[in-house]
């Protein structure tokens, strides 16, 4: 089974009966049949988040049409719904039929976001008031519970993968600042991802804003440093100065390769190949490095576009050295097929090519 197939499974015909007979727990004049007659039919063909929107067009169709009293059942049917992503159906109910409700709406989303993250509902309401909302997540970011914590950053990420792009956010990220400050030593993993993420998406666009503020940030607190790094690994494989220096790594580094080497030299996708060779310090003090390497993939058209991945971040003694190998696959994602032909593969160390070599890929006969 792919990994789409499996995703969508998560809305599968069970798992529709389960949601229909829960809910007729908590609430018995629920018409089950009528919820399932209207849900079912071509669901296979629908993808994970068409699939939510059925379940959640579904329950429109069959709760009472006063939204504040359909919106109680659902806070009594959350618990019981047997997996955590199913549960974002509760927040995608609010997010369609509650904008008239804005105030209560908002709070059943902080409700639900334990459950399942409101992350995808709540941009309806920033699209639909982006002030307001901004303010009412600024006050979830110092909320105690680390998912309303993380909703009021996962939630206004410019560019948050399965939902829509907030334009004015692309445009201007200025007015989640105080959002993310608040939130820039936070104690929780969870929410320092959502932040690091976040800012990451704003490199794209804002790299010298992100910068800016990251500086202006106590990076001594551990929590702090962590999301610098991460908010900047976009810059950092691309070699930035600024994004190198505040990770300690933005001088040129003074090193040489050495016995640089590709096994094998002649790959067939689905084999693997091993990245080797030994660094050697050119410095009479020690040198803290980011060592990456850039594989120059071929396109169909036989034109080539390059990928940076991360390889070993170190302090290399003065005169010292070290050895460096990493094995890769060659196989085709979904994001990413391969074609046949010469690959080029860079070291890249603080940002600079210090190495070159290649391997011939092959496709199966």
């Amino acid at each position: 089974m792919s990994e789409e197939a499996a995703l969508k499974e998560i809305f599968n015909a069970e798992r529709f009966r389960h949601v229909a007979k829960e809910t007729k727990a908590v609430y018995p004049e629920f018409d089950s049949k009528r919820f399932l007659a209207a849900t079912l039919p071509g669901l296979d063909e629908l993808g994970i988040m068409q699939r939510m929107r059925r379940m959640a067009e579904g329950l429109h169709a069959t709760l009472p049409g006063d939204f504040r009293k359909a919106v109680g059942i659902l806070r009594l049917l959350a618990p019981r719904i047997n997996r955590g992503f199913v549960t974002l159906v509760l927040s995608d109910y609010v997010g369609l039929y509650g904008q008239k409700h804005f105030a209560f709406s908002l709070d059943a989303l902080k409700f639900f976001t334990p459950f399942g993250s409101s992350e995808f509902a709540i941009r309806e309401y920033l699209r639909l008031d982006l002030a307001r909302t901004l303010a009412v997540m600024e006050k979830w970011s110092l909320d105690q519970d680390e998912h309303v914590r993380r909703l009021a950053s996962e939630g206004c990420r410019p560019r948050l993968p399965w939902s829509f792009r907030l334009d004015d956010l692309v445009l201007d990220p200025s007015p989640t600042a105080k959002i993310l400050d608040n939130l820039r030593a936070d104690p929780s993993l969870y929410v320092r991802k959502s932040v690091a993420n976040h800012l990451n998406d704003i490199t794209k666009d804002h790299p010298t804003w992100v910068l800016d503020r990251i500086e202006s940030w106590d990076l001594t607190n551990p929590q702090t440093a962590w999301i610098a790094k991460h908010a900047l690994r976009t810059l950092i494989k691309k070699g930035d100065r600024r994004a190198l220096a505040v990770i300690g790594a933005g001088e040129k580094p003074r090193v040489k390769v050495h016995d640089l080497a590709i096994s094998p030299r002649h790959v067939v996708l689905g084999e693997s190949i091993t990245l080797s060779f030994r660094l050697e310090s050119l410095a009479a003090r020690e040198q803290r490095l980011v060592v990456d390497y850039a594989i120059h993939y071929v396109k169909k058209s036989g034109a080539t576009s390059a990928k940076v991945f991360k390889l070993k971040e170190l302090t290399l003694p003065a005169r010292g050295s070290a050895s460096i190998s990493r094995r890769q696959s060659i196989r085709d994602f979904t994001t990413r097929e391969h074609h046949p032909g010469l690959h080029q593969i860079d070291i890249l160390i603080n940002g600079e090519l210090c190495g070159t070599d290649s391997f011939d890929l092959a496709r199966p006969h």
